[in-house]
């Protein structure tokens, strides 16, 4: 089944809102399948909500927020995703071939996933669809990764290649993360449509068993290069619901990021790989601060609330 792109829209935001089926409990209910009705590629400023889940077993509150570069809002940015699962289309295609929309890479890689979510090879193993997602994209391009599905049983499967992340947060506590997989600081893996970039077998695989009431936290490296692990955890419990979480957090990125005097995850990471590379302290005299603004293209947020059914 293809996926539809929508259109990039001219206005700076869109939200949606409605609640899905639950499907029944002879499909395995995970973040990538169960939203037969949504599957879509995003490529525009949006916000989504949705209610997910199986007539026995978890259901998921998912709310989304995506904001491109403001110079990329026509075309609908660079980033894709499908409900829980996310892609960035790397930069560097742009400075290389600039003929080359790092979008397209991204997005494809999606659609793909998407449509290979229910296939009998992929067994609910995330890795398996990046696998056949990767294989069967053609355009060129790069980009990182990151899929989850959720079992029934609350087991929340992971597979990441490169920076994107992952937090679960349980009454009011970071208890899981990822950790992003990098060639050196701020050279991620990623996926792509050349023979050097990773594959499949590069992916980090991790499970974690969600509770009631826990909050995922999934996003790009947007998120997590301008945001702490403490504001997340404070924005997700300070707001109503998962659709206003996921539009607080990739606001409050989108602000940090063009703040100049704000010390970043990002900045203090880069700080620290100055460090240990210098050998006289005494040239460090300069600050990082901020994120990197001149790179900065996009920030996806996806916030998801886990409860049981019975």
């Amino acid at each position: 089944m293809a996926i539809p792109v929508l259109r990039p829209f001219s206005s700076i935001a869109y939200s949606t809102s409605r609640d899905l089926q639950l499907i029944s409990s002879t499909d395995a209910p995970t973040l990538c399948s169960v939203y037969k009705p949504k599957r879509l590629v995003c490529c525009a400023t949006s916000s989504v909500s949705n209610h997910v889940g199986s007539e026995a077993g978890v259901r998921l509150s998912v709310g989304t927020h995506f904001i491109p570069h403001p110079d990329k809002v026509e075309k609908g940015g660079e980033d894709a995703f499908f409900i829980s699962s996310h892609s960035g289309g790397v930069l560097g295609w742009l400075m290389v071939f600039p003929d080359v929309n790092p979008a397209l890479f991204s997005r494809e890689l999606m659609a793909n996933a998407c449509s290979f979510v229910e296939d009998e090879e992929v067994n609910y193993d995330p890795r398996s669809l990046i696998r056949k997602a990767h294989a069967a994209t053609s355009s060129i391009g790069s980009a990182t990764a990151i899929v989850a599905m959720l079992e029934m049983n609350g087991i929340l499967k992971i597979a990441n290649v490169g920076d994107c992340g992952v937090r679960v947060i349980r009454k009011g506590q970071v208890v899981f993360s990822t950790s992003p997989q990098e060639h050196y600081f701020d050279c991620p893996y990623q996926l792509s449509s050349e023979a050097v970039g990773q594959t499949f077998l590069d992916a980090t695989v991790t499970t974690v068993e969600l509770m009631e009431e826990d909050t995922v936290v999934m996003g790009s490296d947007g998120l997590f290069d301008n945001v702490f692990d403490r504001e997340i955890v404070s924005v997700v419990s300070s707001c109503d619901n998962v659709s206003d979480a996921a539009k607080a957090l990739a606001n409050l990125a989108h602000n940090h990021s063009k703040d100049s005097s704000f010390d970043s995850p990002y900045s203090q990471e880069a700080r620290s790989q100055l460090k240990e590379s210098c050998t006289d302290e005494a040239i460090f005299v300069f600050p990082l601060e901020g994120d990197k603004r001149k790179n900065w293209h996009s920030c996806s947020a996806h916030v998801m609330e886990i409860s049981n059914v019975a």
